[in-house]
């Protein structure tokens, strides 16, 4: 009894001597997050913002620095966390989390199984929505599906604005024609302001607030089931009014790794403990008074996933059944 007694007691003193070294381990250290994209964008600008409060709640408070590694859509930054990158919990990444959902779609193109990996939380959920530009006049989805036709640029098949303009058009049924040869958010803008094109899809947070509040633009359609204070709160759900049911288990598909559209992972090989304290800090970064208001500040979106349940996103994309995906396939490729 005595010696089994004496076991327990050194298991236990074992347990508590590897949480206190995880306690300690980030004392000192640097922790580096990978943005896979250049400066400036909304991966760069939320993964900086991230890196300005985080590390007041790690224990140690870690110096977190942000490095640009773009590449392949920001998957040459995946890739390094496995390949190259140290696998003891200083290095995370960022990525174009609709990477999740192109890697169920069109494995033979991006192989990479998102669900390996450890996540630590997505900032926010996607919230792109598909306006008109205020002098058509029109002011719901219907009334845009009675135009004969309207003109929506593109910077390039995959994004998010593409994703969403081909929902309009193959599953809504609006007669949208896509007009190429644009560089950028920003040449598209001018685009339309000159009318050379009746309307995007977009991020709410990178639409001009000029626009917004001059009603300039009127929201028909979101991407996402969470909103933001300055969005007219009739803009429909693409999902919630699906025509019917197939249609909404393809939208499901095409749009569930909206869900974390801020989205940060560490290399699978990272110690589990090390994984909790990273997830714990994320979290609590997530309630932090000044990291809320810097986000209020820059006017983007906070609807925070932690841990395993962004990993639970990730596993229900991957279950979808194979006709959905195949009909999901039809509704992009066209």
């Amino acid at each position: 009894m005595g010696k089994r007694r004496a076991a327990v007691v050194g298991i236990l003193g074992l347990l508590a001597a590897s949480s206190a070294a995880a306690q300690d381990f980030y004392k000192g250290k640097t922790i580096n997050i990978l943005a896979g994209f250049s400066p400036g964008g909304g991966y760069d600008t939320n993964a900086r913002m991230l890196a300005r409060h985080m590390g007041r709640h790690i224990p140690g408070n870690p110096t977190i620095m942000v490095q640009n590694m773009p590449g392949a859509g920001s998957l040459t930054a995946v890739h390094y966390l496995d390949a190259t990158a140290p696998k003891d919990g200083t290095v995370l990444n960022t990525f174009n989390f609709g990477a999740i959902g192109e890697a169920r779609l069109s494995p033979e193109k991006i192989r990479i199984d998102f669900r390996k990996y450890n996540w630590i939380g997505s900032i926010s959920q996607d919230l792109t929505v598909c306006y008109v530009w205020h002098t058509l006049g029109i002011k719901t989805l219907d009334e845009l599906k009675a135009r004969p036709k309207v003109h929506y640029g593109s910077t390039g098949a995959g994004s998010s604005s593409d994703l969403n303009q081909r929902i309009m058009k193959n599953i809504f049924g609006v007669k949208l024609q896509q007009v190429g040869g644009y560089p950028g958010s920003a040449e598209q803008r001018i685009a339309i302001e000159r009318g050379e094109l009746d309307g995007d899809c977009g991020a709410w947070s990178s639409i001009p607030v000029e626009w917004i509040k001059g009603k300039k633009i009127n929201p028909v359609i979101r991407s996402s089931p969470a909103t933001a204070p300055d969005l007219p709160p009739d803009v429909p759900f693409s999902i919630d009014i699906a025509p019917n049911e197939r249609a909404r288990q393809i939208m499901r598909l095409l749009l569930a790794s909206n869900q974390l559209g801020r989205p940060f992972i560490a290399s699978s090989a990272v110690p589990a403990d090390r994984v909790r304290i990273l997830r714990a800090a994320f979290a609590e970064t997530m309630k932090d008074p000044a990291f809320i208001a810097e986000v209020q500040k820059l006017r983007l979106p906070l609807s925070p996933i932690v841990g395993e349940a962004a990993r639970k996103v990730v596993d229900d994309i991957y279950a979808i059944p194979p006709d959905i995906v195949e009909a999901a396939k039809a509704v992009i490729r066209d």
